[in-house]
C-alpha cells in the first residue's frame, strides 16, 4: 500500500505539469515566443537585475533563519550560522526544484544535522517547525492580501477555488487566515497544550520564537515575490502588492500540485493574472525568477552536497583503515 502511495503524488505532479504545459502552449500558440521572451529578458535594466538578486538573497537568508529558529526552539545553539545557512540553502534549493515528495527536505536535513549530533526525532521537529513557519507566513500575508485587496485574484476565476476569486468569500477566507495566525500567537503567549497534527505533536514555541517565525516567513515570501516584481516591465505593472497576491496563490498552487518546481502551474496562473502585460514579458520575468531562485541555487546546492558527501566518505574510509 505504501508503495502505491509513493507513486500517487509524483504521478499527480506529472499530470499537473502536462496539463499546465498544454494550456500554456494554447496561450502562446502562433507567437514567436523565443525571440520575444529573449528580447524581454534583455530589456530588463541592470538596476532591476540587481534588485532581483538582492530579493533572492533576502529570501534565502530568511529561509536559513527558519532553521535557526527551529534549532533555538530545540534549545540547540552550538551549531554555527554558516553550517545552518548551507544546510538550509541546500535543502530548499533541492526541494524547490525536485519536489518535496521526491527528495524530502527531511532527508537532506537529517544527513546534515545528524553529523552535528541531532537525533531523528529532533530533526523531525525541526522539519515540522520550518514547514509551520512557512505556513504561518503564507497565512499572514495571504490573509492580509485577501482582506485588504480581495479583488486581486478575481482574474483567476476558474483556475483557483471560488473562495479565493469571489470578492466576498475571499475577504471571509482572509479573515479566517488571520484568525489562525492570531490563535497561534495566543497559544504561544499563553503556552497552551501542544498542537496535534494527525499523529504528530508540536509544542507551542515560546513567544520570542513565535515572533521570529512571523518575521522570517513574510521576509522570505516578500523577497521571492520581489524577484518577479523587479523583473516585470514598468508598463502595465500592477504594483508590488498585486504581484505578491498572485505569487502567494501561484506558489501555493504549485506546491499543492506537487509539480516539480511548480513547472507550468506557476507560469500559467501568473500569465492569466497579468492581462495588462504582454504574455511574453511575464514569461521572461518568470524565467528570471526560475534562474535566480531555482536553477542557480540548485547548481550550488549540488556542489555543496557533493562536497559534504565526499568529506563523509573520507571520514568513513579513515575509520575503516
Amino acid at each position: 500500500m505504501k508503495r502505491v502511495q509513493d507513486l500517487i503524488w509524483p504521478a499527480i505532479g506529472l499530470i499537473a505539469v502536462a496539463v499546465s504545459l498544454k494550456l500554456l502552449f494554447q496561450e502562446f500558440h502562433g507567437d514567436a515566443v523565443a525571440a520575444q521572451v529573449w528580447a524581454a529578458i534583455l530589456a530588463i535594466t541592470p538596476a532591476h537585475y540587481a534588485l532581483a538578486i538582492l530579493s533572492t538573497i533576502l529570501a534565502y537568508t530568511a529561509l536559513a533563519w527558519y532553521d535557526r529558529i527551529a534549532l533555538l526552539h530545540l534549545g540547540i545553539k552550538s551549531i554555527s550560522v554558516t553550517f545552518i545557512a548551507l544546510c538550509s540553502f541546500t535543502t530548499y534549493a533541492l526541494s524547490h526544484n525536485i519536489g518535496a515528495s521526491v527528495f524530502s527536505g527531511a532527508v537532506v536535513r537529517y544527513r546534515a544535522y545528524s553529523s552535528k549530533g541531532l537525533s531523528a526525532a529532533q530533526v523531525a521537529v525541526l522539519v515540522a517547525l520550518c514547514s509551520l513557519t512557512f505556513l504561518l507566513g503564507t497565512l499572514l500575508l495571504g490573509g492580509l492580501v485577501l482582506v485588504c485587496e480581495p479583488r486581486q485574484l478575481s482574474r483567476l476565476d476558474g483556475l483557483l477555488p471560488l473562495f479565493l476569486t469571489n470578492t466576498a468569500m475571499a475577504r471571509v477566507f482572509g479573515t479566517l487566515c488571520l484568525g489562525v495566525t492570531a490563535a497561534y500567537i495566543a497559544g504561544s503567549i499563553l503556552q497552551l497544550k501542544p498542537l496535534a497534527i494527525g499523529g504528530f505533536r508540536i509544542d507551542y514555541p515560546r513567544w520570542p520564537i513565535a515572533l521570529r517565525q512571523f518575521i522570517a516567513a513574510p521576509l522570505e515570501l516578500l523577497g521571492a515575490a520581489g524577484i518577479i516584481y523587479f523583473a516585470l516591465p514598468e508598463a502595465g505593472n500592477p504594483g508590488y502588492f498585486a504581484v505578491l497576491a498572485v505569487f502567494l496563490a501561484s506558489f501555493s498552487a504549485a506546491l499543492i500540485s506537487n509539480a516539480p518546481g511548480g513547472l507550468g502551474v506557476f507560469e500559467l496562473l501568473f500569465i492569466k493574472a497579468m492581462p495588462g502585460i504582454p504574455k511574453t514579458e511575464v514569461l521572461a520575468a518568470l524565467l528570471v525568477f526560475r534562474l535566480l531562485y531555482l536553477l542557480i541555487p540548485l547548481l550550488f546546492a549540488a556542489i555543496v552536497v557533493a562536497f559534504f558527501e565526499r568529506r563523509k566518505f573520507k571520514a568513513l574510509s579513515s575509520l575503516v583503515e
